[in-house]
């Protein structure tokens, strides 16, 4: 029975339809199924074995790399993380299968800044492989696409970009200058391209950043991202008064969109139009409730207008959400 997968499946769907209560069998009968390629009855299989056994973490992750399979991708990130969370990822081949998925799903479901910061980890470690560089190319590009549905006349432009940015997050920032300003020449109206090298350049060289941003302006002026961040850059160099239009710009593109509400209630509110930044930041912290940004552009625009006691309960939200904030160079 040693080779023969169907077997093995066969006598452990036996013995668990004799003993459903047998955890062993279910995690067994799992594995199996997922490496025969049968998902859905592996992803049940497992959900039985999570049933039984408390905080199984190798069992969240297999049942979340079936629902990748299923396409069941919100579950799938959830159970992913989940089995992250709990030891999954803690044998290096583990880990990266588990943070590859993790990454793939966060830009398939238009998590684009999370699945970069994942994808540093394999730049670090000198992990890279062609396929790695399209999925890089998918988030910095924000294409809410898997590598396999890619369309083939897009791996190119998509490859090159990833490419690019895989030296920039492997430090490598004059090899990544050089890789960028290639892809500028090749794919001259790639849309996202300059935004994609500001967004990157934006922790260590602001300036720069904020040319990329307004490049990409240039040739989609209705970018929200771009408009976004082209506001946030103006809005760190006390620039409210510039940062005006851009931010304006992106309410009106994405007025659901958060760091938009964001970015829009600081600059009117630091252009003294206080009832008006006010407005927008509620509306940020609306759509968006854990944002320290918004929390502390709000404890400042009500201590402004006399209210006090708001003001003191925003500043204690911040405290709040400063452990879990560990980015260094703010963004909206």
């Amino acid at each position: 029975m040693q080779n023969d997968l169907p077997r093995a499946i066969e006598l452990y769907s036996k013995a668990v339809e004799r003993d459903p209560k047998w955890p062993d069998g279910w995690w067994f009968l799992g594995s199996l199924q997922y490496g025969a390629g049968a998902y859905v009855p592996a992803r049940d299989a497992l959900s039985h074995y999570i049933d039984a056994v408390a905080n199984a973490g190798p069992a969240y992750a297999l049942r979340g790399l079936c629902e990748f399979e299923t396409g069941e991708f919100r579950p799938a990130l959830a159970d992913i993380q989940r089995g992250i969370s709990l030891g999954a990822a803690n044998q290096p081949r583990n880990e990266q299968i588990l943070r590859y998925h993790e990454a793939l799903l966060l830009t398939r479901l238009g998590n684009y800044e999370t699945a970069l910061k994942t994808y540093t980890f394999f730049a670090k470690n000198g992990i890279l492989n062609p396929e790695l560089f399209t999925a890089i190319g998918l988030a910095g590009l924000r294409i809410p696409l898997l590598p396999r549905d890619l369309a083939k006349e897009q791996q190119e432009l998509i490859s090159a970009a990833g490419d690019a940015a895989y030296q920039f997050l492997a430090a490598d920032e004059t090899a990544a200058a050089r890789a960028f300003q290639e892809l500028f020449q090749r794919f001259p109206k790639a849309p996202n391209a300059h935004f994609f090298y500001g967004y990157l350049l934006f922790a260590t060289d602001p300036d720069g950043a904020l040319a990329e941003f307004q490049q990409e302006l240039e040739a989609a002026p209705s970018n929200a991202d771009a408009n976004v961040m082209a506001a946030w850059a103006l809005l760190m160099r006390n620039r409210a008064a510039e940062a005006l239009p851009y931010a304006q710009n992106a309410v009106d593109k994405e007025p659901t969109l958060p760091s938009a509400q964001l970015v829009l209630g600081r600059s009117l509110l630091e252009t003294v139009d206080l009832k008006g930044g006010m407005e927008h930041l509620e509306k940020a912290l609306q759509l968006e409730p854990d944002n320290i940004e918004t929390h502390l552009a709000l404890a400042k625009a009500y201590s402004k207008s006399g209210r006090k006691e708001d003001a003191r309960r925003e500043r204690v939200l911040c405290l709040r959400l400063s452990s879990d904030n560990e980015t260094t160079v703010e963004r909206p």
